[in-house]
């Protein structure tokens, strides 16, 4: 009995499972494999296989060593090509896809609370803005393996998928997982305001304004302790240097 082929939506939901599950954790067993697999009607284990087909695209993961599978298909370069450099289109056009094929609203699916929102197109644009907040947060946090890259906290209530360039500086990337770090609460504010960044080269450096605060013994197990320190890189999606670069000289207060 002939498979059937892959779809263009089927496809698209698996990017967007490719973005949210660490590349060494995924496997036939993985639970979200698993799920999507079954929404969409193809089995684990071909759900994995076309993870690993998009991670063979990918020029970071070759640049560390790590080989996708290499039986592509024309589709999956065709998906790849067209959502790797616009954000914002996959995560919304990919969690309508999740609501449609598991037959619940996009509210549900991503687990907005819309009882309160106002109707009409104000709505609509509230809810795809956090869709879009969804995705990008889903998508950090699990690249990270849901760990601070400064602290290593794995609390996920009190993790923040963190903008280096931020939200309101950049339309273009600010869906781009390359733009994000996944910092603790405390962390993420102190890099929003510019009083740490971490640098091109993946190094956390402090602002001077923290210098007054050197007898204070909590910022110095929250901050001191870890200046000059390497960030704990991510599974996938490596900060851009030229947006680590843009925070370094716009945002860090030197």
């Amino acid at each position: 009995m002939p498979i059937d082929k892959w779809t263009r939506e089927q496809t698209i939901v698996v990017f967007n499972l490719y973005c949210k599950i660490p590349f060494n954790r995924v496997s036939s067993t993985h639970p979200d494999i698993v799920r999507f697999a079954k929404i969409i009607g193809r089995s684990a284990n071909s759900v994995k296989m076309k993870i690993g087909n998009f991670g063979s695209f990918d020029p970071e993961l070759k640049k560390r060593g790590i080989v996708g599978l290499g039986n592509t298909s024309k589709l999956d370069e065709d998906i790849w090509n067209e959502f790797n450099k616009n954000w914002e289109k996959l995560a919304y056009e990919s969690e309508l896809l999740i609501a449609k094929f598991s037959n619940k609203t996009i509210e549900e699916t991503t687990h907005i609370e819309a009882t309160e929102l106002p109707k009409g197109k104000e709505r609509e644009a509230i809810i795809k803005a956090r869709v879009n907040q969804y995705f990008f947060r889903s998508s950090i946090l699990s690249s990270y393996n849901q760990k601070c890259c400064i602290t290593g906290l794995s609390i996920s209530d009190l993790l923040v998928a963190s903008h280096i360039i931020p939200w309101s500086k950049d339309k273009i990337n600010r869906l781009n997982p390359h733009n994000g770090l996944c910092l603790s609460s405390i962390h993420d504010k102190a890099f929003d305001r510019g009083f740490l960044t971490v640098t091109p080269e993946y190094k956390i450096r402090l602002s001077k304004y923290l210098d007054d605060f050197k007898k204070d013994d909590a910022v110095t197990d929250l901050f001191f302790k870890y200046n000059n320190q390497s960030i704990i890189l991510p599974d996938k999606f490596l900060p851009s240097e030229e947006f680590l670069d843009y925070h370094y000289n716009e945002i860090f207060i030197k």
